[in-house]
């Protein structure tokens, strides 16, 4: 009789290199479940049991193998002093820059998480999740990385001409931003969060010189990863990691976000047994795609990348964008279970 997997086993046995009952699916959905509810995206973040709704009908509605209660990297930078600006069919953007000048860097102290409002609300979600799924669904946890964090905090020019022109004040702020990063991802385990993904957008080569990314983001990987409590997955906003993989896999990250740019299958030879993939279907093409087309696509990437487990399906951003249609996530999720069952001998 074949063996009925829960979605933790199935992710557990795919993380080890094994084969479960079939791919893993990550719809990974935030202001998305908005539409489930039928409230404004503002409305939605305002109370942790509406997020907590949101991501039960998103598990149920698709066969979803995972609940991400990540609200948005502005929700994690207001907790700075900033405040989250909510549009009302995307994600939430990020205030003004905290810091105005260099000399503010020297006055930034890192956030009270156990007083910040924002958090709490987050972590109340997913203690509320924790008590709904206990150990049968994982839960995941999100935190920008120390290194792409300044993106918000000061601006994206000004953080560049502080790499370049002030390398001591850059250590100072990414020290302090690297505190943050380890408690919040932590209280995030201990509220019930199975896994910590690290969203660092600024560590690859498309936005900086990979000469630059090893003496500055990846060192601060390297102090910041084995801090946390748990395995840690890494996503690029879609973009390529292809070109510091070997660094993403010795800083200690277990699961990687696999841009829509890069070949699954050069992906999965390069990495091996060392790392499971996540990807890669375009998030942004979804928005436009016919049923076929998902199937096509859904079946695509689970040619390239399905053998010997290691490999959870989902788009290469990490986030569905609001635009794409429920049908499209009924056929990805119906795809998975057609084409994604093992042994997979429909080849």
């Amino acid at each position: 009789m074949e063996k009925r997997y829960t979605s933790m086993e199935r992710v557990l046995t795919t993380m080890s290199k094994h084969e479960p009952d079939k791919v893993p699916l990550f719809l990974m959905c935030t202001h998305y479940c908005a539409k489930f509810l039928d409230v404004s995206i503002k409305n939605y973040f305002s109370k942790p049991e509406n997020v907590a709704r949101g991501q039960m009908m998103l598990l149920k509605k698709f066969n979803n193998d995972c609940l991400n209660p990540f609200y948005s990297a502005a929700h994690e930078y207001a907790a700075f002093g900033s405040e989250v600006i909510f549009n009302e069919a995307g994600p939430p953007n990020a205030g003004e820059p905290i810091i105005k000048n260099f000399d503010d860097i020297l006055k930034l102290q890192p956030p009270d998480v156990k007083n910040s409002k924002i958090l709490r609300n987050c972590l109340e979600t997913i203690s509320i999740l924790k008590e709904e799924v206990g150990m049968s669904v994982p839960i995941a946890g999100g935190v920008l990385s120390p290194f792409s964090l300044p993106i918000l905090q000061m601006g994206f020019d000004k953080y560049i001409e502080l790499i370049y022109e002030k390398p001591e004040l850059l250590e100072h702020l990414i020290k302090i931003n690297e505190r943050f990063c380890t408690e919040w991802a932590n209280m995030q385990l201990a509220a019930g969060a199975s896994f910590i993904t690290t969203i660092d957008s600024m560590s690859v080569s498309s936005i900086i010189p990979k000469s630059i990314y090893l003496k500055t983001g990846f060192l601060s990987a390297k102090r910041t990863i084995p801090t946390i409590k748990s395995d840690v997955a890494i996503a690029t906003s879609s973009a390529s990691s292809a070109s510091i993989l070997e660094e993403i896999l010795e800083s200690g990250i277990k699961a990687i976000l696999v841009s829509h740019t890069d070949d699954l299958a050069e992906m999965k030879k390069k990495v091996g047994k060392r790392a499971t993939l996540l990807g890669n279907l375009n998030g942004i093409e979804m928005c436009r795609w016919t049923r076929s087309d998902a199937e096509l696509n859904v079946k695509e990437a689970i040619r390239k990348a399905g053998d010997g487990g290691g490999f959870i399906l989902c788009d290469s951003l990490g986030d569905i964008p609001y635009q794409v249609s429920e049908d499209i996530l009924y056929e990805i999720s119906e795809s998975v279970n057609k084409w994604g069952r093992y042994p997979l001998n429909w080849r």
